[in-house]
C-alpha cells in the first residue's frame, strides 16, 4: 500500500463533494479537513467526522494536511491557491486554473518560488482513450496531423438559463464548457497557436452565445475547428460520447475527429480508420477498426495521482504552466468571438 496522504478540501459544494466521493475508493487518501463557512459543510464534518474551519488560512495553521483541493468558484481561485502556496503545500485546483492569465502567470511563478507542485483538475487527460489516442497520433499511425473537426453540441434544459448569470457572457458555453475541449485538443495534439471564431445570440438573444464556430491553427501546422453550441439537441458531446456522468444518457457518437496524411481517428470511442496499401487514396477502400479502451472513474485516478505527487512518487500530469496555456486558449476563442479578430498565442 502506497504512503498515506492526508487531504484537505477548499469549498464542499457539488464538485467538492464529487472529490470527497473519489477519495472514499483510493486507499492512500485520507481527508482529514474541509474549508467551508456553510452550513451544509458542517453537515458534511458531522457525516464524515471530520473538522470544518471557516477559511482556508485557519484550516492549514491547524490541521496536518500533505495536499489540498480547491474546489470554490473560479473567481476564488486565485486567493486559494495562493494561501495554500504560502503554507507550502501541494494543491489540486479545480478547472480552469484561474478566472484571469495574470491571475494564472502569477500562481506558477509563487509555485516556482515556493517548490511547491500545483496541479489543474482537467481530469479528461486521466482516460485511457485520451492516452490512446494521443500515443496513436504521436506515433504516426495517422501519418502526420492535418486537420481536427470537433463539436460539443447540446440543449441545456430551459430552468438551467433561469438565474440571470447564467445568461451572461461568463456563463456562455464558451467559457462553461470549452475549456474542456481546448485541453484535451492541447493534450493530444499539441499547442494551439492560433485563434477566430464567429458568434450567433440569434436564438435567445442573451448576453452570452447560442453558437460559436472556432478555427484553430496549431503549433504543428494542423488546422482544426471546433462548433460550441448549448441550443441545439443533438448526440454530440464528450459526455453523451462517453457516458462519463448518469446526468447525461450515452449516445456513443463520437465528437471528434483527427485526420492525417495515413488514416483518421474518431475519439473518444476510438476508431482508426485506414486503407490497405499506404498509398490509399479516394478510389480504395478504406476501413474502420474499432480500438478498446478501459472505462474509468477519472476522479479516483486523478486522486491516487494527487496523493503520488504529494508523496514525491510522481510528478504532475498537468502543472501550473500547462493549465494556463489551456485557459489562455479558451480566453483567446472568447476574444476572437466578440472581436472578430484572429488571436495569435
Amino acid at each position: 500500500m502506497a504512503d498515506s496522504c492526508n487531504i484537505a478540501l477548499i469549498g464542499a459544494g457539488s464538485i467538492g463533494r464529487r472529490h470527497i466521493e473519489a477519495m472514499s475508493s483510493v486507499d492512500e487518501a485520507v481527508l482529514v479537513a474541509i474549508a467551508d463557512p456553510s452550513p451544509a459543510a458542517s453537515e458534511l464534518g458531522t457525516t464524515h467526522g471530520i473538522p470544518i474551519f471557516a477559511d482556508a488560512e485557519q484550516m492549514l495553521s491547524e490541521a496536518d494536511i500533505d495536499a489540498v483541493i480547491i474546489a470554490t468558484p473560479t473567481e476564488r481561485h486565485h486567493a486559494d491557491v495562493m494561501t495554500v502556496l504560502r503554507h507550502r503545500k501541494t494543491v489540486l485546483v479545480e478547472k480552469p486554473i484561474m478566472a484571469t492569465i495574470d491571475e494564472a502567470h502569477e500562481v506558477t511563478s509563487f509555485a516556482a518560488t515556493q517548490g511547491c507542485h500545483v496541479l489543474v483538475g482537467h481530469q479528461r487527460r486521466y482516460y485511457p482513450c485520451a492516452a490512446r489516442a494521443r500515443d496513436i497520433l504521436q506515433s504516426g499511425r495517422i501519418g502526420k496531423l492535418i486537420a481536427v473537426s470537433g463539436q460539443w453540441t447540446t440543449r441545456k434544459d430551459d430552468a438551467y438559463y433561469e438565474p440571470d448569470w447564467r445568461r451572461d457572457e461568463a456563463a456562455g458555453p464558451i467559457l462553461t464548457n470549452l475549456i474542456h475541449e481546448i485541453d484535451l485538443l492541447r493534450f493530444i495534439c499539441g499547442d494551439i497557436a492560433s485563434v477566430s471564431a464567429h458568434v450567433t445570440h440569434a436564438d435567445q438573444q442573451f448576453a452570452k452565445e447560442d453558437a460559436v464556430a472556432i478555427s484553430m491553427g496549431f503549433a504543428n501546422g494542423a488546422v482544426g475547428t471546433f462548433v460550441l453550441s448549448d441550443r441545439t439537441p443533438s448526440p454530440w458531446t464528450w459526455e453523451m460520447a462517453l457516458g462519463e456522468s448518469v446526468k447525461f444518457p450515452r449516445t456513443g457518437q463520437n465528437a471528434i475527429r483527427f485526420m492525417g496524411t495515413k488514416g483518421a481517428l474518431e475519439f473518444p470511442n476510438l476508431v482508426l480508420w485506414t486503407h490497405d496499401e499506404s498509398d490509399g487514396d479516394w478510389q480504395k477502400e478504406i476501413h474502420p477498426q474499432g480500438i478498446e479502451t478501459a472505462f474509468i472513474d477519472a476522479y479516483i485516478v486523478q486522486c491516487r495521482h494527487l496523493c503520488a505527487v504529494a508523496n514525491g512518487t510522481e510528478t504532475p500530469r498537468i502543472d501550473a504552466l500547462n493549465g494556463s496555456k489551456s485557459l489562455e486558449a479558451t480566453l483567446a476563442a472568447a476574444v476572437a468571438a466578440s472581436d472578430g479578430k484572429q488571436i495569435k498565442l
